[in-house]
């Protein structure tokens, strides 16, 4: 992307719309490890500075731009008795889509090359996934929420690199809907049963 003329001062809503769009372009391109805030405030035509003031943290911003933990809350939310099969079907359709600037697929990228950066991100996104399914799920699993949460990443990640990084059978020819099938019954057991 060619460098973007500076924005307008007063227009917050554009700016990190930009700032969004920028971060998901590189981190899509570069990775989680090889993108900087400054290269993504170059790409939005903003300073690195506003950057900071707007998102505490590279991991907050990762968060907020790349689709499929930023749209958890809207996934889950709904009836709790369905929540399997709408994180089920989320991530597969989400997968299918675009497993190149998935989450998952970038952090499992980023702990060949930073296992730091790799923990670091993983802490923020089980973090989200906690608050998330909290309010969901509500204060029935609030004793083993953090477990299941951390079993449920477990799993999506797990498959993510079998299917979309090693592309090992039988998963890599599978059809979506017959994955997804699985992946809710498996979410089911640890989030409901």
């Amino acid at each position: 992307m060619s460098e973007v003329r500076r924005r307008n001062r007063r227009d917050p809503e554009g700016h990190r719309a930009a700032i969004l769009a920028a971060a998901r372009e590189a981190f899509g391109e570069r990775g989680y490890a090889g993108t900087t805030l400054r290269e993504i405030a170059r790409r939005a035509g903003v300073t690195h500075g506003l950057i900071t003031q707007q998102f505490t943290s590279k991991e907050q911003l990762f968060l907020a731009a790349v689709p499929g933990n930023s749209d958890l809350a809207a996934v889950a939310a709904g009836d709790p008795a369905t929540l399997p099969e709408r994180i089920a079907s989320a991530f597969v359709r989400r997968m299918e889509a675009g497993a190149s600037g998935d989450p998952l697929i970038i952090l499992l990228r980023s702990t060949a090359s930073d296992e730091r950066t790799a923990t670091t991100l993983l802490a923020a996104m089980q973090q989200h996934s906690i608050d998330v399914y909290r309010d969901v799920l509500g204060p029935d699993l609030a004793d083993d929420l953090d477990t299941r949460v951390t079993l449920v990443g477990a799993q999506l990640i797990g498959v993510a690199f079998i299917r979309y990084i090693a592309r090992a059978e039988p998963l890599a020819s599978m059809p979506p809907e017959e994955l997804t099938g699985h992946v809710a019954r498996i979410l089911r057991h640890i989030l409901v049963d």
